[in-house]
């Protein structure tokens, strides 16, 4: 019995037929995985290096530059609760190409000349991102079952591959093409070509679409919802204290640097280090946890990481600068490969799997979105970044308990 990912069904011929038209085109459906990918971030680490020039523009204060970062980040947790709904209506591959075109609109509209835009373009970003993010590893669960892990930590390393390449462009693109508005721009043109990849599955995959039954008879008692499950809640809160930790770096890692003396470019510089030093983590660990019962070293590896990172930041933030940002990028990219690794090694199936995506990312990202607000806030009520690191630090604290929960080989 074939099952789709997005819902409880079962395919009809006509749907067989399309999925086996699918993947008889491996190399087109693996561009399209990777180019989607690589947007999952770029939106959002391109405004990183150019939040003080934002914040002149339009006269914004350090909790108000946080929002640019936060709107965003809030929505992904937003349009998560919509992804899966969106995905069962209308296939996993009409709904990722369309949030493909809304982040290009997005990043156009954020870039307008009004404050206004800028955060209305974030709620169109974040939306945008929520729904390749709960999508995706549904998908990969659906189309490569016997390979997830592996094509888990293709798509993560895309993904946070894009972040970098668009970290360490934003300034010399600001400067190329004279204004941060036209650097923060260009980057829709990232999203129209992975609009124009992602085109052939949508074609190719209309067969399935509208053509499922379903697989349970009437009557059939429900299936379990996650939300009920302890397992999925520990899933859950480690994505999101990750995701926290992550988007805090995102939002101020540049602004730590040259509040302290280092000069923008270098800040810019590093921190397009750190997200490229991402790629081997998110890569390599994905690939380790396919491979073990039990994920808690890899948990306690990426949370210790993590913290000691941010410890030198707090301590000798100039000076070790190139080191806290290698082991940070390790953790984080290990952080992130795992949360999503566990989410598919977590579910007993598709079905599950896509429930579970929704369920982590919704949460997940609600609790993120509040990490860039409060690091600001307590940024500017005290004058110091040591009050903001000291909470990430228990944020991994946390994350390594309930982690060490998540990591257990169960099955939601």
């Amino acid at each position: 019995m074939l099952v789709d990912a997005e819902a409880d069904v079962r395919v009809s011929a006509a749907g067989r037929a399309a999925r086996r038209a699918l993947l008889a085109h491996p190399a087109l459906l693996l561009v399209g995985i990777v180019l989607a990918s690589l947007n999952m971030r770029a939106a959002l680490a391109s405004v990183s290096p150019l939040v003080s020039e934002i914040s002149e523009a339009y006269g914004l204060s350090s909790a108000a530059s946080s929002l640019v970062t936060s709107v965003p980040v809030l929505f992904l947790g937003l349009g998560a609760l919509v992804a899966p709904w969106l995905g069962r209506r209308f296939g996993a591959e009409r709904v990722l190409f369309a949030a493909l075109l809304l982040l290009g609109g997005g990043i156009l509209v954020r870039v307008l000349p009004s404050a206004t835009a800028l955060y209305c373009g974030g709620v169109l970003v974040g939306t945008a991102i929520a729904l390749l993010n709960v999508l995706m590893p549904g998908l990969i669960k659906r189309d490569f079952p016997d390979r997830a892990a592996s094509m888990t930590s293709v798509y993560t390393g895309a993904m946070i591959a894009g972040a970098t390449v668009v970290a360490a462009s934003s300034v010399p693109l600001e400067r190329a093409l004279g204004g941060w508005q036209a650097s923060l721009g260009f980057w829709s043109l990232l999203a129209a070509v992975a609009a124009l990849a992602w085109l052939p599955q949508v074609l190719i995959a209309r067969g399935r679409t509208g053509h499922e039954v379903r697989a349970a008879a009437p009557g059939a008692a429900p299936a379990r919802s996650v939300w009920r499950s302890a397992l999925a809640w520990q899933v859950t809160l480690f994505m999101g204290l990750q995701s926290l930790w992550s988007y805090v770096l995102i939002a101020w890692m540049p602004t730590i640097f040259t509040d302290h003396g280092m000069s923008r470019s270098t800040a810019g510089v590093v921190f397009a280090f750190n997200n490229l030093i991402q790629v081997a983590g998110a890569f390599a660990v994905p690939l380790l946890a396919g491979r073990m019962r039990s994920q808690r070293p890899l948990v306690a590896l990426v949370t210790t990481l993590v913290a000691a990172g941010y410890a030198g930041l707090m301590l000798a933030p100039v000076e070790g600068a190139w080191l806290w940002s290698a082991v940070l990028g390790v953790g984080q990219g290990g952080a992130v490969g795992l949360a999503l690794t566990l989410i598919v090694l977590r579910s007993g199936d598709a079905v599950t799997a896509a429930r579970l995506s929704g369920m982590a990312q919704t949460v997940g990202y609600l609790m993120a979105a509040a990490g860039p607000l409060a690091a600001g806030a307590l940024h500017q009520a005290t004058g110091s970044w040591t009050v903001p690191i000291v909470a990430v630090l228990g944020v991994c604290a946390t994350a390594l308990a309930v982690g060490l929960l998540a990591a257990r080989n169960r099955t939601v």
